[in-house]
C-alpha cells in the first residue's frame, strides 16, 4: 500500500469512527456476531441505514462477517463481529462522538446499575501524561485478557479534560 492510500484508508477509518451510531454498533458486536437486522432492531434504526453503517465498518476493517446462516423465515443472514481494531484509534471530534455513543448507550438503563464517579485533580504535564499512560494501560489489560465466559457486558469511558475553573482574582 502506498503512503497516499494508507492516508486515504486512515482518513476513511476516521470517517467510520465519526459516528455515534457506529461506535453503538462495534459495541453490540464485541462480544457478540450481529446481523444486520439484529442490529437495527437493537439501534432502532432502519434496516438500510443499518445495512450503510455495517458496510462502513466492514470497508473500514472494524468489523469482520462471519459465517452465513438462515434466519427465521429461510433468509439469508450474515452476522458481523468488531475486529477489536477501533482500540486505541483517535479521530477528529473523538470525544465528542464517543461522549454522544455513551449517552445514547445509557437511555434505558436503570441509573442505579451505573458505577459513576467525577474527580477534580490538579497536575503539573508530567503527572497527567502519567495518569493518562495508566489508565489507557489498565484498560488496555482488560481488553487484552478477553471476556470471562461467565461475565456480563458493560462499557467504560474515562474523560480526562481541562476543567474550567480559574483560581481566584486577587
Amino acid at each position: 500500500m502506498t503512503e497516499r492510500d494508507e492516508q486515504e484508508h486512515a482518513e476513511f477509518v476516521a470517517r467510520a469512527l465519526s459516528s455515534p451510531l457506529r461506535l453503538r454498533v462495534l459495541r453490540l458486536c464485541r462480544f457478540y456476531a450481529r446481523t444486520n437486522k439484529e442490529l437495527a432492531e437493537l439501534l432502532e434504526v432502519n434496516p438500510g441505514t443499518m445495512l450503510h453503517h455495517v458496510r462502513t465498518l466492514v470497508e473500514a476493517g472494524m468489523l469482520v462477517p462471519e459465517e452465513e446462516r438462515t434466519g427465521a423465515r429461510g433468509s439469508r443472514e450474515i452476522p458481523y463481529r468488531a475486529t477489536g481494531l477501533s482500540w486505541g484509534r483517535h479521530f477528529p471530534n473523538q470525544s465528542v462522538v464517543v461522549l454522544e455513543a455513551m449517552r445514547q448507550q445509557l437511555q434505558g438503563v436503570d441509573p442505579e446499575d451505573v458505577d459513576f464517579g467525577w474527580l477534580g485533580l490538579k497536575l503539573n504535564a508530567e503527572s497527567k501524561a502519567e495518569l493518562g499512560r495508566r489508565l489507557f494501560e489498565l484498560m488496555g489489560e482488560f481488553k487484552d485478557r478477553g471476556p470471562d465466559p461467565d461475565g456480563d457486558p458493560y462499557s467504560l469511558v474515562t474523560v480526562i479534560h481541562p476543567d474550567l475553573n480559574p483560581p481566584p482574582a486577587g
